[in-house]
């Protein structure tokens, strides 16, 4: 089970999802002796990491252009060991599409969870930081490889966001970062190898490495959630085999004085095709785009 080699307890993940963050004490698994800092600096100094995937970033600056770690187009691995010497984290994104391992492991997730898994590394030197204070619109496992970080964490400013509603940059007020550092963190976490953080979606984040005397290390599997929204896109994709839904809006009805009836004519289309139509039959359905949709939708 990949959820069990990320938690010891995820057989109570599958009936009640976590809002509050917590650590747990891990023991070794074929993820840790597959996944080590050994490996990540290997596919940092190959020049394999696709540059797309690349951030570097040294707080309080924005992440560098990707000019600063690529030449002629690609990763170049000389630029990327200056900039890490130079105390810029590196995030490696979206491992589970080029490492076999977490490829399978990402897709086990899935099949226990019915949610799409994708794998963060992020690798910060001694005394730095990489990204500052935020949130994230997914519940994140974060496991710790090498090196220790530390974790200051505030309740969510925002109730359950989600992609393109409440994500952190989105609705950012200018004075968050001096409420939280003046209130102090709700909890603080220095996260050592063989733990795992469980972080719900929401809680603001500040991870350094500041006061820490050697590299970080470690892996985000960013667990992307269903929801009520989600299952509402499902039950509307059904909506194109009625021709009635397919059918061209002469301009005048989207821009003109027309719109108000025309929503009004398709709401109701909407809710008569939706109460015609049996739940029951589209499980199976459903269940297989759980299984097999890996990108955001919501």
């Amino acid at each position: 089970m990949s959820l069990r080699m990320l938690l010891p307890d995820a057989d109570v993940l599958l009936y009640s999802w976590p809002t509050e963050p917590y650590v747990v004490d891990r023991d070794p698994t074929e993820l840790d002796r597959t996944i080590t800092p050994a490996l990540l600096d290997d596919y940092l100094s190959s020049g394999c990491v696709p540059a797309a995937e690349i951030a570097a970033v040294r707080a309080p600056h924005p992440s560098l252009n990707r000019d600063a770690f690529m030449t002629g187009g690609r990763t170049d691995p000389v630029k990327l060991a200056g900039l890490r010497d130079n105390g810029f984290t590196l995030r490696l994104g979206n491992l589970q599409r080029v490492i076999p391992f977490l490829a399978g492991f990402s897709r086990g997730i899935q099949a226990e969870t019915g949610y799409s898994t994708h794998v963060h590394a992020f690798v910060t030197p001694a005394g730095g930081q990489g990204l500052r204070h935020h949130w994230d619109q997914q519940l994140a496992v974060v496991v710790q490889l090498g090196g220790v970080k530390t974790w200051p964490l505030w309740h969510p400013p925002v109730e359950a966001p989600m992609r393109h509603y409440n994500e952190s940059w989105r609705v950012w007020r200018s004075e968050y970062v001096d409420e939280w550092e003046a209130a102090g963190p709700d909890l603080e976490v220095v996260l050592a190898p063989g733990q795992a953080l469980v972080l719900p979606r929401g809680w603001v984040h500040n991870p350094h490495c500041r006061g820490a005397s050697e590299e970080s290390v470690h892996l985000t599997f960013a667990i992307r959630e269903r929801t009520p929204y989600w299952l509402c896109e499902r039950l509307l994709d059904q909506v194109l085999a009625d021709p009635a839904f397919r059918q061209v809006l002469p301009p005048d009805d989207i821009t003109g004085e027309k719109l108000g009836a025309r929503l009004r004519e398709v709401r109701g289309a909407l809710v008569s095709f939706l109460s015609a139509m049996d739940p029951g039959s589209l499980a199976g359905t459903v269940r297989e785009a759980a299984l097999s949709e890996l990108e955001h939708t919501t």
